[in-house]
Formats: C-alpha cells, structure tokens, sequence
C-alpha cells in the first residue's frame, strides 16, 4: 500500500530557510533562561549538536515544524518538506489539552537543540525530546503511521469518554521528505516523565520477561536508562489508601469550574486498576500489543506529602472543550495532582508515579501471529511480548495488580 499521499490528510510545508532567523527573537529572549536552567534536569540527555549523525534531521524536523505554525513565510526555500498528517484533528487534541500553539511552536522549533538519550528499545527508530523535555518524538514507520491514522477516530472518542485515560496523548504527525528521497514519519507527543526533575528511576513494563532486562547504569554514571521487567523485581508501586474525599479547597475550585460534587471517592490503586482495564480493552478492540507502561519515580518534598497537599478537584472538563453524557463514575475520573502533566501523575505517600502507556501502532496480524509461533517453540514455558491483544491486555492488567499497593 502506499503511503499516506498529500491531500485532505496531509498538509505540506515548504522548510522555511529563514526558521531559524524567524526564530531570532523568541530564542533569544529564552537563551539565558536555557544557559541558567538547572543543569540537574538534563543529566544523562545529549544536545544533538553539529557532528552528530542526526543533526541534519532533528535540525529539518524543527524549521519544518516551525513553518508548519506559521501563517505566512517571507522566504519559502524548497530544500525540503515537512507534511502535516490529520493536522485538524490534532490541532483540536493540543487545545483539548489546554496547550497553546505559541508554547507548542517554541517547545518545537530552532529555540533549541533536541536531545537524545540512551534508548533500551530494539526498534530502529530514532528518539528524541524537545529541549525543554516536554515532547518526546519518535520516528515511524510507514505501516506504523497508516495503523495510526486508522485508529485515530476511536482514540479521540476514548478519550472524550475517559479524560483521565493513561494513553498517551498524541500531538501531530509528519513526514519529512529531502529533495526526492524517500519519506520519513514521526510522532510528536507529551513526554510521560514530565516534569524531570528529582526523577531517579524509568521503567518500560510489557508483562513478561523473555528480553526484558537491561544492564543498569554503573552507579554514579549520568546517563539516563529506562529499564525493563526484570529489573523492577522486587519492587512495589505504594500508593496508599490516601482517601480521594474533596477538601473544602478542592470543592471551592469545582463549584468556580462549574462541576459538582459526584466525583468517586476510593483509595488510588482502585482507580489505576479500573483505568488500566479501560485502556486495555480499547487497545485490545484495535487488534494492538506490544504496547508499553511506562513509568518513572520521583520521591516528594515533606510539603508534597499527605492527604490533600497537591490535589486539586477535577471532574468536569480534564479535556477542555469536551462534552460527555457519561457520568464520572463511569468515566472513572479522579483527583489529579496540581502539577504539570496531572494526567499522567498519581501521588502515593512517599513517591510521586508518572504512569502512561506508550507505543499503539502493532497490529496483531500475520506477520505477529507467526512471530508468536516462533516465540513459543523458541521459548517455551516463558512469557514474551508477541501474544494475543486479548493476552497481552490481560496479563499487563495483571502486572499492575500484583506490582501496587
């Protein structure tokens, strides 16, 4: 099949020749604030500076996506071309977000070098984050954009019915053309481990263990690695039986938002598992696995600490402009942290768990169904990644089960 053409899905954007000098001012003003910035927030990141093998690229993919957001070029160059794939649809995603364009295009655009770390997955793709570490994106392949594209009707309709989903939110989709060569895909969205700072561990979870262990970094190193299965071993995610009750606080801050007071009281493990199941069922009715929980610790400060320190109640709009006949209860909505990224934070008593699942594009088809035979004379009497979607979701529903408390 071939790959998503321009047309009514994909928007092209001649590469400005000009970004970086449209970017002049904006850069500028943040250049101290970048010099300044805590160095501990990027430890174990790498600037993906003049001689590294992905400059070129990362340099393309942010002019291409600063021009994407701006309604005119004075010196539109034709060196290359970014395409804007479904642009509406994410465009009314980032706003349901509360995300404006203008942060969006600086987050994105030459302000900055992208940064690169370490990455444990045995894809080909590339990887990156913004230089402030808000967007992660991540390169695709053709299939993968075309499974994407297909599914995102029903992911936007998941995530009006649930605004508390763990999934990750998408931002946009482009591909990036050289000359004539041949397209390259990636994915924009947020970054799970956001806000970085105090994180001291990462984990990409899948269930099962054949290939799901990683070397851990020597101790003192810098660099920053995200493990897998094996190496959370013996270790638990404690979110207490921390009562969900609205403070007065948080019911002064619904009744200013318009919401009422029926969100579902109940200790957070309860609301991770229903979410967990909710998630997996719609990833299991796209026919996907091999999906990932990601997650990462962050230990709290003594003020973070206790009942009530950093919620604020939220039950009406977590997606700002979307309207649902179901009720909260069964939207299995919760309080979020006050905090940057709440959708995908749930504090327990001591640690703070940034939570999402990642990595919705593996179609369990032929080439998956034959994989899975091979897995199972190859390793027998072990669990491994390539299963049934209906498996697959059972058993990382499971995995969380057992891992919380």
């Amino acid at each position: 099949m071939a790959a998503p053409s321009p047309g009514p899905h994909e928007v092209l954007t001649p590469s400005p020749e000009a970004g970086h000098r449209a970017a002049t001012s904006s850069s500028g003003r943040r250049g101290l604030l970048w010099r300044l910035r805590d160095k501990q927030s990027r430890l174990g990141l790498f600037e993906i500076g003049p001689g590294h093998e992905l400059h070129q690229l990362t340099c393309m993919m942010q002019a291409g996506l600063w021009a994407a957001t701006q309604v005119s070029m004075d010196h539109p160059p034709t060196d290359f071309e970014l395409g804007t794939l479904a642009g509406p649809a994410f465009a009314r995603l980032r706003r349901s977000l509360g995300l404006a364009e203008e942060d969006y295009q600086a987050a994105l655009g030459p302000g900055g070098p992208y940064l690169q770390f370490l990455s444990t997955s045995k894809s080909k793709a590339s990887f990156f984050l913004s230089h402030d570490q808000r967007f992660f994106l991540k390169t695709l392949r053709r299939r993968e954009v075309r499974a994407l594209l297909a599914h995102l009707p029903r992911y936007v309709q998941h995530l009006q019915r649930h605004p508390h989903s763990l999934l990750a939110r998408l931002l946009g989709v482009h591909s990036l053309r050289v000359a004539r060569g041949k397209k390259k895909y990636f994915i924009i969205m947020q970054s799970v481990f956001y806000p970085t700072g105090r994180i001291s561990e990462r984990y990409d979870i899948k269930g099962c263990e054949v290939s799901r262990w990683v070397e851990p970094a020597p101790e003192g190193s810098p660099l920053v690695l995200v493990l897998k299965d094996l190496n959370f071993q013996g270790k638990i995610i404690n979110l207490g039986q921390m009562c969900m009750e609205p403070s007065e606080t948080c019911l002064a801050h619904n009744e200013h938002s318009g919401g009422g007071t029926d969100a579902p009281a109940g200790p957070q493990r309860s609301w991770l598992l229903r979410q967990m199941e909710l998630d997996t069922a719609f990833l299991r009715e796209l026919n996907v696995l091999d999906y990932s929980l990601l997650m990462a610790f962050q230990r709290l400060h003594e003020d973070e600490q206790g009942p009530g320190s950093s919620l604020i109640f939220r039950t009406t709009r977590s997606m700002r402009g979307v309207q649902s006949l179901e009720e909260p209860e069964a939207q299995n909505r919760r309080l979020l942290p006050d905090t940057p990224n709440a959708l995908h934070i749930l504090d327990g008593p001591e640690q703070r768990y940034f939570l999402g699942l990642v990595d919705l594009t593996t179609a369990y088809g032929l080439r998956k169904r034959l994989e899975h035979l091979w897995k199972t004379l190859r390793y027998p009497g072990r669990t491994f990644s390539t299963v049934s979607p209906t498996r697959y979701a059972r058993r990382l529903c499971q995995w969380v089960e057992a891992h919380t408390e």
